[in-house]
């Protein structure tokens, strides 16, 4: 008889559209409600805080970073990529949980590299992660966006976007 395989419970669906949060003196990011309820709504309370670039934050579901300490474990083909993300994403990051009132720390290496202490952020998910940007990434990510033209939307189409 075969053991039966263990199933990993798929995660409830982020909300969409992008928030604006703040970041207190304390280094707490207090989350809009909608990604409150989702993060309260998870398996697992455990969160994962960091940045993979040192220009953004990502908060993610301790199970879909699980499944990318897995993939780091595994991937073979560009090492020393594979090294410098990892390098950051430990250095900038921690597990934590979010608090009674919605907030999470924030790691202090991370909100002073992304300068975000004490600041407005605007969040969003992509990829089963919450994104954190500061504002002055957000600005740079708007100006680039005024670039999005009819055959930008029609060539995503044309591949499968509805």
């Amino acid at each position: 008889m075969e053991a039966p395989e263990t199933q990993v419970p798929s995660l409830p669906e982020p909300p969409n559209g992008m928030y604006t949060a703040r970041v207190d003196s304390a280094g707490r990011l207090k989350l809009p409600v909608d990604i409150e309820r989702y993060f309260a709504g998870l398996p697992e309370k455990k969160l994962f805080v960091t940045s993979l670039n040192r220009r953004t934050g990502q908060v993610y579901p301790i199970q879909a970073w699980r499944a990318n300490r897995k993939f780091i474990s595994s991937y073979t083909a560009e090492p020393e990529v594979l090294a410098r993300v990892n390098f950051n994403a430990q250095h900038y990051g921690a597990d934590v949980e979010m608090d009674g009132q919605g907030r999470i720390l924030l790691p202090p290496a991370m909100r002073r590299r992304l300068e975000i202490e004490n600041q407005t952020v605007h969040v969003f998910f992509y990829n089963e992660r919450m994104e954190i940007y500061s504002e002055a990434i957000f600005q740079e990510m708007d100006q680039a966006a005024e670039q999005t033209s009819p055959d930008d939307v029609t060539t995503l189409e044309r591949a499968g976007m509805k």
